[in-house]
């Protein structure tokens, strides 16, 4: 499997499929910012209809999409088993690693492009592509990389959130019905996983993030953010530096704030 982040050099004579996953917290249009200008030849993937199921209380508001709809969305896109997947955003991958996470999960090579839109080199186009319908075949979401509410509430290894630190302190609490966190949650923000160029910051810098959480190794991590989509960018910070895979809660914050256990709040 290829590595989990590569930059624009390495894709330059690979014929490789980009994936356009751009989404905005605040209802801002992925679709409309992806055909006001995007990497040639990107097709767009649209996270509420292909990376996600319907949204519940039980659930969150992102809960993992059925697998079948999940291969209908990658087909539709023109993507195939075989194919090597690299998607970006133009918020330093914290979006499209929820189309990595889910790929590489499932077996398939994908990776984020380091620094995204924003480090892109090239000219932006308009113009979108046709893929004709492709085979992408439907795969259950392994258990083993996945935790439910019960299993990260009793967790026994580090579990990270990776929202900002204001939310996970509960200072605010834009979409979700209680501020606060999951107590004993280590608040490790994905956003900071990036520099200000918008890529990943060096592996020895990583590795130290994690090991300031208590993270020397994934195998025992449960990453979860808001809806189980940001989460996504900090597991792929793990494979990257090298400390191997953890597990998602899918629900995240917006599954978990819904029930009646406690909230956590300061830092």
């Amino acid at each position: 499997m290829i590595d989990p982040v590569v930059d624009a050099s390495w894709i330059a004579d690979r014929p490789v499929v980009l994936a356009d996953v751009r989404w905005y917290l605040d209802g801002r249009s992925g679709r409309e910012a992806y055909e006001r200008g995007h990497l040639p030849g990107a097709v767009f993937i649209d996270m509420d209809t292909a990376l996600a199921g319907p949204a519940s209380p039980a659930e969150g508001r992102h809960p993992l999409p059925d697998p079948e709809v999940f291969a209908a969305a990658m087909a539709a896109a023109g993507i195939q088993d075989q194919d090597q997947i690299i998607a970006y955003d133009d918020a330093g991958g914290v979006v499209a690693a929820r189309l990595v996470w889910l790929l590489r999960a499932t077996g398939h090579d994908a990776a984020l492009l380091d620094g995204g839109l924003t480090a892109w080199p090239g000219e932006l186009t308009t113009e979108i592509p046709v893929r004709p319908v492709s085979g992408f075949t439907a795969r259950p979401w392994p258990a083993d990389r996945l935790a439910s509410l019960e299993e990260t509430v009793d967790a026994v290894g580090p579990v990270l959130d990776a929202r900002d630190a204001p939310r996970f302190r509960g200072d605010i609490e834009p979409v979700d019905p209680r501020p606060g966190h999951i107590p004993g949650a280590r608040n490790v923000p994905c956003r900071e996983n990036v520099g200000a160029d918008a890529r990943f910051l060096p592996v020895a810098e990583l590795r130290e993030r994690f090991a300031a959480a208590g993270v020397t190794d994934a195998a025992d991590v449960i990453s979860y953010c808001g809806s189980g989509v940001t989460a996504c960018h900090n597991l792929i910070a793990l494979e990257y530096a090298g400390l191997g895979a953890g597990r998602l809660f899918p629900g995240s914050w917006s599954q978990y704030s819904h029930t009646d256990r406690p909230a956590a709040t300061g830092a």
